[in-house]
């Protein structure tokens, strides 16, 4: 049968990304608590193409992938970018894969066990002298009180639910849990899936005495991670859906450097 993708078009104009999104795919992702947890990951997948080649061939995407079922971890990902451009005679390739990632949690007090789910997106990349780029990324819910309201008001504080979205790249593995924790502890208060009412007052009180804006979370976060050995780059970002006002407030760090002097 007549290849039609691989046919000559005369256009002659290349294609930086070439292929296919949103599949749902079932995957199995490494748990520091349990070894694996199954998932169901939505995956981008995309290849160069040249301008002398009229399409890609799509249905290999996902054969391919389906060859490294069921794990897809970011320690496979340098093989499934190398399967990629062999595959499907690219010469970069690059894989987006999100899935929700869910942590038995306790509350503070009570112990009340409660499942908390966080949408964890993992980023490869192959350029065409093989160099291999990976990103790890985490968006982590919150909760955070305001220190102005606390400091003007006579009674009580504005307090929110925000969200926090974490990205690195690192030199060894790092655990999904491991960043979790690092903006859980940097938040007002952490969030839970389960309280009874002597968590409620716990959470409520942590996090009154612990107010901060979104400047003190990210720079908090940004902090630790300049210190840090294993992380080479990060973007962190905090929004806070705030309670008293019809609009979010936000902030960003990428790289945590200090801005050079003029």
């Amino acid at each position: 049968m007549i290849d039609i993708q691989s046919l000559p078009d005369d256009r002659n104009i290349p294609i930086d990304k070439v292929g296919i999104k949103n599949l749902r795919y079932p995957i199995t992702v490494l748990d520091r608590k349990n070894g694996f947890q199954h998932t169901v990951a939505c995956i981008n997948m995309y290849v160069d193409l040249p301008g002398d080649y009229k399409g890609t061939h799509m249905s290999r995407f996902v054969e391919m992938l389906h060859m490294f079922r069921p794990e897809v971890s970011l320690e496979r990902f340098a093989k499934i970018l190398k399967k990629m451009k062999t595959y499907l005679d690219a010469a970069s390739a690059h894989i987006e894969v999100t899935f929700p990632y869910f942590i038995e949690k306790r509350a503070p007090i009570s112990a009340s066990p409660g499942l908390m789910d966080y949408t964890c997106r993992m980023i490869g990349t192959s350029d065409p002298f093989d160099k291999v780029d990976l990103v790890c990324e985490v968006t982590v819910p919150i909760s955070s009180v305001c220190p102005c309201s606390k400091e003007i008001s006579k009674a009580g504080a504005h307090n929110q639910r925000g969200e926090v979205r974490l990205s690195t790249r690192f030199k060894k593995f790092i655990w999904i849990e491991d960043m979790i924790e690092l903006v859980e502890n940097s938040a007002s208060c952490e969030v839970f899936s389960v309280l009874k009412r002597v968590d409620e007052k716990c959470v409520t009180e942590k996090g009154y005495e612990n107010p901060k804006f979104v400047e003190d979370v990210v720079r908090d976060i940004a902090s630790r991670l300049n210190r840090d050995e294993n992380i080479t780059w990060f973007s962190v970002s905090a929004e806070n859906f705030e309670s008293i006002h019809n609009h979010s407030a936000y902030a960003s760090i990428t790289n945590g450097e200090p801005p050079k002097k003029r």
